[in-house]
């Protein structure tokens, strides 16, 4: 393994990371060399599942801190800026923020008033898969943690643009989601931010596992995949390592497909 962040002082915050995508982009970029932030709300029943992955991430001799707080809160938000600051020191840049917040209701349009998607239902929803892109990446801006050149990475799906059965509030999120990144990339471009979507195909993680029907559509994505087959966290994690490298400068207000071609049909 090419170690290609090694004695950057890199480091990469990742919202939402202790399952899933953000999890397995944390384990990629470890093991080159990233020192990793992994902010998160989990019970305390799930941490020893959790804390078993994270000390598998503390084996690449990275640096690494978790924080299980309310990303979404915002004195939690100024308390992780302070641990953050910290650990950072003078040396510490962010290289990426990644945005991989997985709150979103799941009920249908329609039905009984207490069962279907309620107004409040929305604005919950889009305050936390898609707002808080656009918080996070000011605070941090704010605090003038970025490096010269950091990217913003956000995880959408293909249902920013197709309608999914009870998908509806997460459905709007996604496509608010893209809208901001989309600015980002343009009003924060002079300050040397790169703002970019990864719409990642049909995935077998928890947060698709909570969606009704999630079993039909695992079998029918893998009729409709060039490939016959699902995309994996491990899949997804790579671009989001590649979208982290130098090279990659030039690549700005994208949504990028990684789905093994599964948006052709």
């Amino acid at each position: 393994m090419v170690r290609r962040f090694e004695n950057t002082n890199y480091w990469t915050v990742i919202l939402g990371g202790s399952s899933g995508l953000g999890l397995a982009s944390a384990k990629k970029l470890a093991s080159e060399g990233m020192n990793i932030c992994i902010i998160h709300r989990n019970s305390r029943s799930e941490m020893e599942t959790i804390n078993q992955e994270f000390s598998l991430i503390k084996t690449q001799e990275v640096q690494f801190l978790s924080l299980n707080k309310d990303a979404l809160n915002i004195q939690h938000q100024q308390d992780i800026l302070a641990e953050l600051k910290n650990i950072l020191g003078t040396e510490g840049k962010i290289r990426c923020l990644l945005h991989s917040i997985a709150k979103g209701n799941l009920k249908p349009m329609t039905g009984l008033e207490n069962e279907s998607l309620s107004t409040n239902d929305f604005a919950i929803t889009l305050h936390a898969m898609a707002i808080s892109l656009y918080d996070w990446t000011k605070l941090v801006f704010n605090e003038r943690l970025f490096t010269e050149d950091a990217r913003i990475l956000a995880f959408t799906s293909e249902g920013s643009t197709k309608p999914i059965n009870n998908y509806g509030a997460v459905s709007a999120a996604k496509a608010a989601l893209e809208a901001i990144s989309r600015n980002i990339a343009l009003e924060f471009a002079p300050f040397g931010l790169r703002s970019n979507c990864i719409q990642a195909g049909v995935t077998d993680t928890r947060s698709l596992q909570m969606i009704p029907g999630s079993e039909e559509i695992k079998e029918h994505t893998k009729k409709r995949n060039p490939f016959k087959k699902l995309t994996t966290p491990e899949d997804v994690a790579n671009v989001v390592s590649l979208l982290c490298q130098d090279e990659a400068s030039w690549i700005n207000g994208c949504v990028i497909p990684v789905d093994g071609g599964e948006h052709l049909s």
